[in-house]
């Protein structure tokens, strides 16, 4: 017999991903009552069960962040500073980088990461002032006029969860609040029509969304025989070639992601090329596929501590192109989402069976799965990594014009005035579902609108992740780690402010003294609302 459990709180956030995590602890510092709600058993999102470490700009340890992200960054090497045993170069390093990998400089494991954000969290659940159900996933949406009044949710076996919120946040990786609660909203691909985007189709394509990948992590035992069963899939996978790709997608060739030329990667497990640059933006990192996710690197720990390094494969040879998951029936991404396993699989298999050696051989059996690394049973990470949610219709809708480089120039991406954080990354737009190639333009440093977080209807439903008033060409580069932070904190502390003030959303953006009064509370909080004066690359 099924259970209903009702309760209230403050603020209920549904997602407990990169935003859903910063989201809850912005209204929590202020006081609030929260409700975390997450579909996986980790909270973390891209950091942790999407197995993604951050995608961060070149200037993060300066500035450009906000001070809570900061703190989880600090804390996720104080951690390895004081479980692991570091060599003494490592732990001297003040940007210690754990993995050492070139796509970033916090290349850690993806279960440090949920260790530290549960260490993050924790006061707050001692002091009994967040709940968070994990496992529960959101199935309607109860609403009354232009306001959400409670979320139902169903978690394991046969019980089922109500909230009801003075706000409710949507940090889900998909957007999956929007449609369950009617709240005007985007998919896909807008139409330069509509947008004026230079990069955006004449007409609008809300199927075409960009491809999602299925992480896994390996490591690699000399003299030791690791080959997976043939996956089930791995006949289609193996001859699978999109008709934009240089060569079959499980192969170590494929389109560089800024001119579009083919360009041949290399994979060679502990092999050594020079010394790592993190900045992706002045190396492009990822024609050393060990070197570009590595995440742990055996040079930065004590002789015989690690018997090998462990590389995370996210590479775009599994990026999963034949469909999406958002707009398709329960049966159609059931399907795509197997098959992006299959692809996960068959690649390592490739790689394990087929890969092309520098002795001239093939294939590397050697190569492990590390399901501990990844909290999962196969070693596959405990969901897909989403580059693209359902993107709310906005007060203000961020376009590719406001921040591109070649139309905005030595001007700099536009200024908002009702500015609620920052962040900066190339659009870098991956292979989609529609069959179009990257798109990637280069942007300069940009500012979060507080109108691209304004739904145009409904009053307390806010997001907190992804799925801000953006396009399908600038959530490019509003999707990256430290900005879906600065996004969802922003949400959580607009909710708290709203609450404290009685106001609604849309009146702290429509007033002067009461924009700038958030503005200046947000500040005092650690964000920065505008960069200084740095070019843009």
């Amino acid at each position: 017999m099924s259970s209903e459990q009702v309760i209230s709180a403050d603020v209920l956030v549904v997602g407990g991903g990169v935003g859903g995590v910063a989201a809850a602890l912005a209204a929590l510092r202020r006081g609030r009552s929260v409700v975390v709600t997450e579909k996986t058993d980790w909270l973390g999102g891209q950091l942790t069960s999407q197995g993604v470490p951050p995608d961060e700009h070149s200037w993060i340890e300066r500035f450009g962040c906000t001070r809570s992200y900061r703190r989880f960054r600090d804390a996720v090497r104080d951690y390895y500073r004081t479980w692991y045993p570091l060599t003494s170069t490592a732990r001297a390093q003040v940007e210690l980088n754990p993995g050492q990998g070139r796509v970033s400089g916090l290349c850690h494991e993806p279960r440090v990461a949920a260790t530290v954000i549960e260490s993050m969290v924790a006061p707050y659940l001692s002091a009994g002032r967040l709940r968070i159900f994990l496992r529960h996933r959101p199935t309607g949406v109860d609403v009354d006029g232009d306001a959400v009044s409670a979320v139902r949710l169903v978690g394991p076996g046969e019980g089922s969860l109500v909230v009801d919120a003075s706000y409710v946040l949507d940090a889900t990786e998909e957007g999956d609040l929007l449609p369950l609660a009617g709240a005007e909203h985007v998919t896909g691909f807008e139409s330069s029509s509509d947008t004026g985007e230079p990069n955006a189709p004449a007409t609008a394509q809300p199927a075409n969304m960009q491809a999602f990948s299925w992480v896994f992590a390996v490591e690699h035992r000399d003299g030791e025989d690791h080959t997976i069963d043939k996956p089930e899939q791995y006949g289609f996978w193996q001859s699978y070639r999109p008709s934009f790709w240089p060569d079959r997608q499980l192969s170590l060739t494929a389109p560089d992601p800024r001119t579009l030329e083919p360009m041949t990667r290399t994979f060679v497990p502990h092999a050594h090329a020079g010394p790592v640059v993190a900045d992706q933006s002045l190396d492009p990192g990822d024609k050393d596929l060990w070197l570009f996710r590595r995440i742990v690197a055996r040079e930065q720990f004590e002789p015989g501590f690690a018997a090998s390094d462990v590389t995370l494969v996210n590479w775009p040879m599994i990026d999963y192109l034949p469909g999406p998951l958002i707009g398709v029936s329960d049966d159609e991404r059931a399907e795509h989402l197997r098959g992006g396993r299959q692809l996960a699989l068959s690649m390592l298999y490739w790689l394990q069976t087929e890969a092309p050696r520098p002795d001239g051989g093939t294939g590397w059996p050697g190569l492990r799965l590390r399901p501990d690394v990844m909290g999962s049973e196969d070693g596959l990470a405990k969901a897909p990594y989403i580059r693209e949610s359902r993107r709310i219709q906005a007060e203000y809708t961020v376009v590719e014009q406001d921040l591109s480089l070649a139309v905005r120039g030595d001007h700099g991406a536009v200024q908002y005035l009702d500015s609620v954080g920052v962040g900066m990354y190339r659009i870098d737009l991956h292979p989609s579902t529609g069959g179009d190639n990257y798109i990637d333009v280069a942007s300069s440093p940009f500012q979060i609108p507080l109108g691209a977080l304004l739904p145009v209807r409904l009053r307390n439903l806010l997001p907190a992740s992804k799925n801000i008033g953006t396009t399908h060409i600038t959530n490019g580069c509003y999707r990256l780690h430290p900005v879906e932070w600065n996004i969802g904190e922003a949400a959580g502390a607009l909710a708290s402010h709203c609450l404290t003030n009685q106001v609604a959303p849309a009146q702290v953006r429509a007033d002067d003294a009461r924009l700038a009064g958030f503005q200046n509370e947000l500040v005092a909080d650690g964000f920065e609302l505008a960069w200084p004066e740095v070019k843009g690359y």
